[in-house]
């Protein structure tokens, strides 16, 4: 949870404990307006990761920007949390690979391409093993550098589909897990350039399918099938 006026962060909180976010959420938002000298009524705009993520966190921040929204009438922008971390990398190459651990031997992964002085995403946001992630920006980068970015290096550099990488001379960029402070810098720049969205038009993109969707489903479809 961060609170920034313009692109200056004033406060920040990190999310370090095992605490639920439900719980974590309203307190930490009440330190960051605290020390930033700011009430709620004095905000203009929340910027909220939207995923890919933990099903309960990213349900967790969007319900709760939701409400606000509708509670104070402010403006809402989304942003991916992969194109935040792909924000972070100081390389200079022309693509762009932003990955974090997806758990059960996956990533969450996506490839850009580096426009100015933006990034334009090429393809869709995926859960993919880290070794066909390797394979697949490679895929798009062709001949050209990648700078590779994540806060779970490990996810990926025990692949032997990372060796050539390593040979082409590229490794990844660990960044820091807190990433509230650049979804605060990306949410004022896409609210200046007039990008933004209301509580209604706010959506999630969890990439997986939730455990409990899935086991319904499942379940639901076994129960068809015996019957």
């Amino acid at each position: 949870m961060a609170v920034l006026r313009d692109e200056a962060v004033l406060k920040f909180v990190a999310h370090e404990s095992q605490e639920d976010y439900s719980s974590w959420l309203l307190p930490a938002v009440r330190e960051c307006l605290l020390g930033g000298g700011l009430r709620m009524e004095d905000v203009d705009v929340y910027a909220v990761a939207t995923g890919p993520g933990s099903f309960t966190g990213v349900r967790v921040g969007l319900t709760t920007v939701k409400a606000w929204a509708e509670v104070y009438g402010k403006r809402i922008v989304g942003v991916s949390r992969l194109e935040a971390l792909a924000a972070e990398t100081s390389g200079g190459t022309p693509w762009v690979a932003a990955f974090a651990n997806a758990q059960r031997g996956q990533v969450f992964g996506t490839v850009y391409q580096r426009h100015g002085a933006g990034l334009v995403r090429l393809g869709e946001e995926m859960v993919i093993a880290p070794g066909k992630f390797v394979e697949a920006a490679a895929e798009v980068a062709g001949a050209e550098g990648i700078s590779w970015v994540s806060t779970d290096a490990e996810c990926l550099v025990s692949e032997g589909a990372w060796k050539a990488r390593e040979i082409r001379g590229e490794r990844v960029e660990c960044v820091s897990s807190v990433r509230a402070p650049m979804i605060g810098r990306m949410g004022f720049m896409a609210l200046a350039a007039g990008r933004f969205t209301n509580a209604l038009a706010l959506d999630a993109n969890y990439v997986r399918r939730p455990d409990a969707e899935i086991f319904w489903k499942d379940g639901a479809k076994s129960a068809v099938e015996s019957k």
